[in-house]
C-alpha cells in the first residue's frame, strides 16, 4: 500500500502508546506543584494575618483578587497605606470604593487581608482541588495501562459461551 510493513505500523503506535503516560504525568507535576508550592503557602498566609492590626480600608482597584490583583488602601499609623490583596483573596465580589475591615502585620502595614479572608478558604479549597486534579492525571496513566493490557490478553473461547 503505501511501503511500510506491518511492524512499522505496529511500531509506531507501540510508541505513541508509551509516550501517551507521559501527558498526565506532566499534567499531575504541574497540578501538584500549583497546589504545594503557590495555594498551600497562600492560605497559610492569610491565617497567619488572624492576630493583627484592624483597620477599615476602601477597594481601589477590583479585578481577579484570587490571582492577587486587588489593592486596598487605608490609614496604619497615621499614614494612606495602599496594599496589594493576597492571592487566594476573594474581594473580587466587591466593587471599586467599597468599604471593607482588613488585618494588617504591625510592622509592615502592606502585608494585608480581608477579615472575611483569614481563614484562608479559597485558597486552601484551591489546593485541594488541584491536589484532587493531579492525583486523577497520576492514577489516569495506570488505568489506561490496564485496560490496554486486557484489550490485548489473547481471549479464551470456551465451548457453551456466546460472547
Amino acid at each position: 500500500m503505501d511501503g511500510r510493513t506491518t511492524a512499522e505500523v505496529r511500531g509506531g503506535r507501540r510508541s505513541r502508546s508509551r509516550a501517551a503516560p507521559v501527558v498526565p504525568l506532566v499534567l499531575a507535576l504541574l497540578l501538584g506543584a500549583l497546589s504545594v508550592l503557590v495555594l498551600l503557602p497562600a492560605a497559610q498566609h492569610l491565617r497567619s494575618l488572624r492576630g493583627g492590626e484592624r483597620a477599615q480600608a476602601t477597594v481601589r482597584t477590583g479585578g481577579s483578587c484570587v490571582m492577587g490583583r486587588c489593592q486596598v488602601e487605608f490609614e496604619a499609623a497615621g499614614r494612606t497605606v495602599t496594599a496589594d490583596l493576597p492571592v487566594g483573596s476573594g474581594g473580587g465580589k466587591d466593587p471599586v470604593g467599597t468599604r471593607t475591615a482588613v488585618r494588617h502585620r504591625a510592622d509592615d502595614p502592606r502585608v494585608v487581608a480581608r477579615e472575611e479572608d483569614l481563614g484562608g478558604g479559597a485558597a486552601a479549597v484551591g489546593a485541594v482541588t488541584t491536589g484532587g486534579a493531579a492525583l486523577f492525571f497520576l492514577v489516569l496513566p495506570v488505568l489506561a495501562a490496564r485496560n490496554r493490557r486486557r484489550s490485548t490478553a489473547p481471549r479464551i473461547d470456551r465451548p457453551g459461551i456466546r460472547a
